[in-house]
């Protein structure tokens, strides 16, 4: 295997360590040399063993590891890739050899003559250093290292290091100088030095070949990181000075410590020096202090001894008397505990507490008594250890008496001013009416100087913060109390309750059954009584929430003005001065008696309560007349105001039952209302009433709430405070129904109602729906929250009384609900007026609806709330379907009266029989029956529609009328068959008595002209035959109908033709 000739990457490493070492020497005129030839230090003496080349302990595998050190593997050197070199005959390099030899030889020769003398010179310099070194003769020369091994060392010239001498320059120093550490590497130094690692040894070796290029391996320039070109790598066998490097390098660190150690030598042993003279100093110090003490103790056996038992025996008398008067300040303990035991039980709670100050004082051993002069601390004694428990259990029981004093005034204070203020009086203060003076913050000395008294006493007792505990728990129980006095009875009175007594044999009732009896007698109060048990409990309790509110603030200003005492029952050194005192106890009281924290629990108890009541009577109260329920949410929602008013909680509870109960009402009133109207059609005769002048009041009423609510509604219902007066149902008298049947023809027409200057002539069930109308809409104002459950209750009321009255009209339901014999025009006409009415209404209440909406309702186009107005135009719009289905259908019995005239007309017979002579029959000159009886019956139902319909209705009907008449009329007479002047003088007569009788309605003249235009065309085409005369007597026709006869025969046809639409 051939060696590859691609010449290897130099280590930047070992350039930087050359440098280091031979940064002195100027070796660049090394670089012309390209071959050398083998020597002693030639690859394979390296290859050798090293105790043979060097003398050295042999480096084994077992020496690295015992060292921490561990070879290189395969995988620490990088694979090599060979190249394949072809092989090249000798033979074709013979030529060149030939011509370049002689060449190359005269080259060597004359390069290698001048560098004899100087090689020989440096060697022998080298050899000189070297052998004085291994003799120990000197410190070695670093002059003669450098200078021997600048033939071999190649330094690279860095501009990064200017400090660096050149090779040129002489450097001389002192011979005793020892080399500077500078000359060794920094790889050297380094902890992680192992020399098997292949980047150090590269470094050490000085980037060094150890496989040598054979000869003719064309080589690559390589340049360093400045861009200089980097000499050519030497043989590491060669190189001689290189392996000496490293024992060179440990002398020169030997020579800097042993240099070290002498310098710090002199100043070790003089510091030695100065100890042994100070620990001269301490024995002789010892000696003396060993003296005086064998003084001190014969002093002490001689002097000191007789003069500590004479001041033991004086200091033994003083304990004595001492003694003697601790047991008598231990006697006055046990008595003042004795007597303060027996106020105690004697309720004198004032003295009790000053027996404590005293009992206080003697223990603490402060003076202040008399016949005690020398008082001392007693809090010591193991004798009197029990005595702690025992005065704190006494010190409560005077605490508990206080806090029942306290909270006795308190409570009586509170029940006074409940049973001395009226209930009117708290009911306008709630309603801000002027005049009524707060009666919950007046008070009295006698109350301040009663509190003031209790609260010194809880002071001295230190029981303030569980008396305002108690407190609170009596103000809780007191909430409880009131509610509970004004509730009825939870127990059966009656006879047979009593029976039912009897039977269980005396046994008391369970708490379920109180409830049972007491949820019982709730719901059988009548609506007055229920309303004077909510006005008590509502009056008590916020008066009493009002005087606590007054009571907590008079209790911290006592407490600001209490006096400073003049005692305290701690010790002296502990206890504070009496205005801390006097501050922690207004803390206390002011933390105690948090004056939001015990209105909320107050009001939340109240409410509590209160929510059962309400919950017990939900039925009976979402069943109130208007007036009353209106009255019954008053005083809930001044209540409910109060109550946040006071404690600033808004009681949510309590509102959400009051809110349950009105959606209830709304629902049951809705349901009433939708009945009440429902049986009043099915009661009414369909005949006209007045408009009386309380309806009227109620129909301007509706009109104005399209702009602004009503004074009425605005002010509400009647004080709460005043006394309830029952009114009729609606707020209004009921109207009493007309009798079924026909009216009188002498009776006056009925008094019209106007709106925007239409008249309405309406019946009793229309005209009932005006009340009902302004009871909804009355409410919205009063309850806007709730105005879509009102907005869509009143629109099923007015759905009720459309299909109900599309029933008894169209379907002619009134012939069997209100006795009606027949279903006529006039009913149809009054039905119409009734719709017409309310669909006048319809944009007066929709616009009243949306003006009480909620922001939510009226800002979108979705969702339920929002399609409240949605629901009043789809109402009008049934209404309108339902108007012009009676309309259609008076029409269509005009339109089938026409049509049976038209078949009587062609039962006639115009012609004359033959063989009969024109004169033979005369004419009477009467109208045809058929023709009577039809301008009879349209001026009747044009009358009828007149009288109680507009003049625009009237007009509308009428017209639609016209044209069917003409289609059949004009197609009748075309079509008769005319013969003789007696016939034709009898239906150019019919024609124009129809075109003369009917020509004042609206769209009848030009049915009448082109009737007449038929029939005169008919009769001159006629006019060259001439027919035989007809018998006058034949076509006289003897029935005359009157006025009255022929409206009867119109409504009875009428009612047959609405029997066909019944529902």
């Amino acid at each position: 295997m051939s060696i590859p000739s691609t010449p290897r990457r130099g280590s930047q490493a070992s350039i930087t360590s050359v440098s280091s070492v031979g940064g002195s020497l100027d070796i660049h005129n090394r670089r012309g040399s390209a071959l050398r030839t083998a020597n002693q230090n030639a690859i394979s003496s390296l290859l050798q063993p090293p105790i043979v080349r060097t003398g050295l302990i042999p480096h084994t595998h077992a020496s690295a590891a015992a060292a921490g050190f561990k070879p290189p593997t395969i995988r620490d050197i990088p694979p090599v890739t060979l190249t394949n070199i072809p092989h090249v005959p000798p033979e074709t390099f013979r030529e060149y050899l030939t011509r370049i030899g002689p060449l190359f030889e005269s080259f060597q020769r004359g390069k290698i003559e001048p560098d004899q003398s100087q090689s020989t010179s440096k060697s022998d310099r080298f050899a000189e250093g070297l052998d004085a070194r291994l003799n120990g003769e000197g410190p070695p020369s670093p002059s003669l290292s450098r200078q021997s091994s600048a033939s071999v060392i190649s330094p690279i010239a860095s501009p990064d290091s200017p400090r660096r001498r050149s090779s040129t320059t002489p450097w001389r120093r002192n011979r005793n100088e020892p080399t500077p550490l500078s000359t060794i590497p920094n790889v050297y130094f380094e902890e992680d030095f192992h020399l098997e690692n292949p980047r150090t040894f590269d470094i050490v070796s000085e980037r060094a070949e150890i496989v040598r290029p054979p000869p003719g391996t064309p080589t690559k320039e390589q340049r360093g990181t400045n861009g200089a070109i980097l000499p050519p790598r030497k043989a590491l066998a060669t190189n001689a000075i290189l392996q000496e490097k490293l024992s060179w390098y440990m002398d020169t660190v030997e020579v800097h410590l042993i240099n070290n150690i002498s310098t710090a030598s002199s100043g070790f042993f003089a510091a030695l020096g100065g100890l042994k003279e100070l620990q001269t100093e301490a024995e002789e110090s010892i000696t003396k202090i060993q003296g005086l003490r064998e003084d001190l103790r014969k002093l002490d056996q001689e002097v000191a001894l007789g003069g500590l038992e004479v001041a033991a025996k004086r200091r033994r008398r003083a304990n004595m008397q001492k003694l003697s008067q601790a047991t008598a300040q231990v006697q006055q303990v046990v008595e003042h505990v004795k007597k303060a035991d027996e106020l105690v039980d004697a309720g004198d709670y004032d003295d009790a507490a000053d027996q404590m100050e005293r009992v206080g004082r003697l223990v603490c051993g402060r003076s202040g008594l008399e016949g005690v002069d020398d008082v001392i601390d007693l809090r010591p004694l193991k004798a009197l250890q029990g005595l702690d428990t025992g005065l704190q259990e006494l010190q409560y029981r005077i605490g508990a008496g206080f806090a029942q004093r306290f909270t006795s005034i308190l409570m009586a204070d509170l029940r006074h001013h409940v049973e001395t203020v009226p209930q009117s009086d708290t009911l306008k203060r709630w309603s801000r009416q002027r005049g009524i003076p707060p009666t919950y913050m007046e008070t009295n000395d006698t109350l301040r100087k009663d509190l003031l008294s209790a609260l010194t006493g809880l002071q001295r007792a230190g029981h303030t913060a569980p008396a305002t505990t108690a407190y609170r728990e009596a103000v809780q129980k007191e909430m409880k109390s009131l509610i509970r006095k004004a509730l009825p009875s939870s127990s059966d009175d009656d006879a047979e309750s009593m029976i039912s007594i009897s039977t269980r044999g005396g046994k008391a009732l369970s708490q379920q059954e109180k409830g049972s009896i007491l949820a019982r007698n709730l719901r059988a109060l009548d609506d007055e009584d229920a309303e004077k048990l909510l006005i008590q409990i509502y009056t008590s309790v916020g008066e009493a929430l009002r005087r606590v509110s007054t009571q907590t603030k008079v209790l911290l200003d006592v407490t600001s003005s209490m006096p400073t005492p003049d005692s305290l029952s701690k010790s002296q050194d502990d206890a504070p001065n009496g205005t801390s005192q006097r501050l922690s106890t207004y803390e206390d009281l002011s933390q105690a008696l948090d004056l939001s924290s015990l209105l909320g629990q107050a009001v939340d108890t109240a409410q509590t309560q209160i929510t059962k009541v309400l919950k017990v009577r939900n039925e009976q109260s979402t069943r109130l007349p208007k007036e009353r329920f209106l009255r019954y949410f008053t005083l809930n929602r001044l209540f409910a105001d109060e109550c946040e008013a006071v404690s600033g909680r808004g009681g949510q509870a309590l509102r959400g039952v009051i809110n349950a109960q009105i959606s209830g009402f709304v629902q049951v009133l809705g349901t009433a209302e939708t009945e009440r109207i429902a049986g009043l059609l099915d009661k009414d005769d369909w005949n006209a009433v007045d408009f009386s002048d309380e309806r009227n009041n109620l129909l301007q009423v509706i009109l104005k709430a399209v702009e602004s609510d009503p004074q009425e509604w605005s002010q509400g219902p009647r004080p709460i405070w005043e006394e309830f007066q029952e009114m009729t149902a609606n707020g209004a008298p009921v109207v009493a129904g007309a009798t079924n049947g026909s009216v009188p023809a002498t009776k006056a027409p009925a008094k019209p109602a106007f709106i925007d200057e239409t008249r309405y002539i309406l019946v009793a069930s229309a005209s009932a729906l005006l009340p009902t109308i302004t009871t909804f809409l009355s409410l919205t104002p009063v309850l806007p929250s709730l105005t879509p459950a009102i907005a869509t209750a009143l629109l099923e009321v007015l759905r009720t009384f459309n299909s109900r009255s599309c029933q008894l009209i169209l379907g002619a339901g009134a012939t069997r609900s209100a006795g009606l014999k027949n279903i006529t025009t006039k009913h149809l006409a009054l039905a119409s007026q009734g719709l017409g009415f309310v669909m006048a209404l319809v944009p007066y209440m929709r616009e009243c609806v949306r003006r009480h909406l909620p922001s939510s309702a009226t800002g979108g186009s979705t969702g339920p709330v929002s399609s409240v107005l949605a629901e009043f135009d789809k109402t009008k719009r049934l209404y309108q379907d339902h108007q012009s289905g009676i309309h259609d259908k008076l029409v269509e019995i005009m339109t089938g009266r026409s049509t049976a005239h038209v078949r009587s007309m062609s039962a006639l017979s115009f012609t004359s029989k033959p063989g009969e002579s024109d004169a033979s029959g005369e004419d009477d000159g009467k109208v045809s029956p058929y023709m009577e009886t039809l301008t009879k019956e349209t001026l009747t139902l044009h009358r009828v529609l007149a009288r109680h319909l507009s003049e625009v209705d009237v007009g509308i009907i009428m017209r639609r009328i016209a044209p069917e008449y003409q289609s059949q009329w004009t197609s009748a007479f075309g079509k008769i068959e005319v013969n003789g002047k007696a016939g034709e003088t009898r239906l150019k007569r019919d024609a124009e008595t129809f075109a003369k009788r009917l020509g004042a309605i609206d769209g009848f003249a030009e049915v009448g002209k082109e009737i007449l235009a038929v029939v005169d065309a008919k009769i001159d085409g006629d006019e060259e035959s001439e027919p035989a005369a007809i018998n006058k007597d034949d076509e006289k026709n003897k029935v005359e109908v009157k006025e009255e006869k022929s409206e009867e025969k119109v409504e009875n046809i009428e009612s047959k033709e609405a029997e066909d639409v019944k529902a």
